[in-house]
């Protein structure tokens, strides 16, 4: 029996991918987490799981967050995103965090299964887009490198950035450096953008992951 985690907060998918799964008797799925936060706590409490599908765009936690705390934790678990993202920068994340495979969610019963068994016996699942992307990563990573470092950001995005990393209000932060709390909301709504994110405790998530402050 292949043990099967999920990690997706849209309902609806999250249900799609549980009969998906359900097709095939070789599979159970263990548990559903909404988020990385709820994915972690369960393999706290237990980590006898052989595969983790993982979504990227999750609340509280993101996937490449959770992927990387995953891997590092419990490696003899396999995890594979699957995702609606299929950017350069998302998939680099992805790779450069642990995952052993990337597939769209629109995936059919079958290559779920493909890619579950082909992770399990070592190899990489990828589908045929997303592998066109990891081999353009792979001839050219300076490129995704350099985006994925700053993503983008001005100098006073990174100061407004940092300063939220330290729990500061937009009051305090407009204080600091000199500038009107609306100015300091339309600066992180540019850095949520960039970043992938959507608020600030993600925000800041990444901005310790990649070392921006």
């Amino acid at each position: 029996m292949i043990k099967i985690a999920l990690a997706e907060d849209n309902s609806f998918l999250a249900h799609s991918l549980i009969n998906k799964l359900g097709l095939f008797d070789e599979f159970k799925v263990k548990f559903h987490a909404v988020n990385g936060i709820e994915l972690l706590a369960n393999l706290d409490s237990d980590s006898n799981i052989d595969v983790i599908l993982m979504d990227i765009q999750m609340p509280a936690m993101n996937g490449i967050i959770a992927t990387k705390e995953v891997c590092q934790k419990y490696p003899h678990i396999k995890v594979i995103m699957l995702t609606v993202v299929d950017e350069d920068q998302t998939v680099y994340e992805s790779i450069q965090s642990g995952a052993s495979g990337y597939l769209v969610k629109e995936s059919s019963p079958q290559e779920i299964y493909d890619a579950i068994i082909q992770t399990l016996n070592g190899g990489a699942a990828l589908s045929p887009n997303i592998a066109l992307k990891a081999m353009k990563i792979i001839q050219n990573p300076e490129s995704v490198q350099r985006e994925v470092s700053g993503f983008d950001l001005s100098e006073r995005e990174l100061q407004v950035l940092q300063q939220l990393s330290k729990g500061l209000s937009y009051k305090e932060i407009a204080s600091n450096l000199i500038i009107s709390p609306n100015t300091v909301r339309r600066h992180l709504e540019n850095i949520y953008k960039k970043m992938g994110v959507s608020n600030k405790v993600e925000a800041v998530q990444q901005a310790y992951l990649y070392k921006l402050v």
